[in-house]
């Protein structure tokens, strides 16, 4: 089961009773085209688009890099990704919820909670 996927209803609340006992600005963000941007770590073939084969090679397939929907290789791909920005962007992923990213610089601090291609 990827991280992404195991985010709690419960964690939204308490993220959310937190940011208005604190008064705190809180975002929500629909990443779009989500299972587009991520990189494959694996070979994955498919045969060509019956509208887009080419003439006398329609026996050959294509090699993706990036992933597509429906992909079972997508949801991880889009995570792995993900993850890596956090991390390179100085959050910690919360040991007891792995959907949870937080980030600490003097007294600001910044919560991120991922749920498949949504960001609160």
């Amino acid at each position: 089961m990827f991280p992404m996927l195991l985010l709690k209803m419960e964690t939204i609340r308490i993220v959310l009773a937190l940011s208005a006992k604190l008064q705190l600005h809180v975002f929500q963000l629909d990443v779009k085209l989500t299972f587009l941007n991520g990189e494959l770590q694996e070979e994955v073939y498919v045969e060509q688009p019956l509208w887009y084969e080419l003439k006398r090679k329609e026996e050959k397939v294509y090699r993706l890099y990036k992933s597509l929907y429906g992909l079972k290789q997508a949801l991880r791909a889009w995570n792995n990704k993900i993850d890596m920005y956090f991390h390179q962007n100085g959050f910690e992923r919360s040991q007891f919820e792995p959907s949870l990213y937080a980030r600490k610089k003097g007294e600001d601090f910044l919560i991120n909670c991922l749920y498949i291609d949504n960001l609160i």
